[in-house]
């Protein structure tokens, strides 16, 4: 297929792209950004293409896929990394934490302290980011015995507060 013939069949495709893209970002500038993106990528890669083989669908794989990949990196893009003890506050949805939800950590962290040393150590370690094994080697406990007292744990502290949201 010569370059002319290519670049007339992707011209003819436009429609189709525009509502397929339209369909997939739900927004009309987001799918004409989709939509160049996708014809810069099929004239880059025209090589791969082999001739009598189905256009439309090689390049609706095209705007698929970078769609996909345009997805995935916004969602590491909005993702915060941060060296603190509490990425539960970081990297939550919720905005709002105000005193009511400093009385709950405070409650919630007397029901921990109240736990046997047997129960509160594994859970402790466990919520601090320590691996399974790692606590095992610590406590000197087999791994299936600190799983069975962190899922313990979990269901004494799910008992204890289940009046809390």
């Amino acid at each position: 297929m010569s370059q002319q013939e290519f670049n007339t069949a992707l011209i003819e495709l436009e429609p189709n792209l525009e509502r397929f893209a339209y369909s997939l970002t739900a927004n009309h500038e987001d799918a004409r950004d989709l939509l160049q993106e996708t014809y810069l990528k099929a004239l880059t890669y025209k090589d791969k293409f082999e001739d009598n083989t189905n256009i439309k669908a090689w390049t609706f794989t095209i705007m698929k896929n970078t769609f996909i990949n345009n997805y995935r990196k916004a969602v590491k893009q909005n993702t915060t990394f941060d060296s603190s003890d509490n990425q539960f506050m970081i990297n939550s949805k919720s905005e709002n934490y105000g005193p009511d939800s400093m009385y709950s950590h405070s409650e919630i962290s007397k029901k921990i302290d109240a736990l046997e040393d047997d129960f509160r150590l594994p859970f402790q370690m466990h919520t601090s980011g320590y691996k399974y094994k790692e606590i095992a080697d610590k406590l000197n406990l087999k791994i299936g015995t600190v799983k069975s007292r962190i899922f313990f744990s979990r269901q004494k502290l799910m008992t204890a507060l289940k009046d809390y949201e």
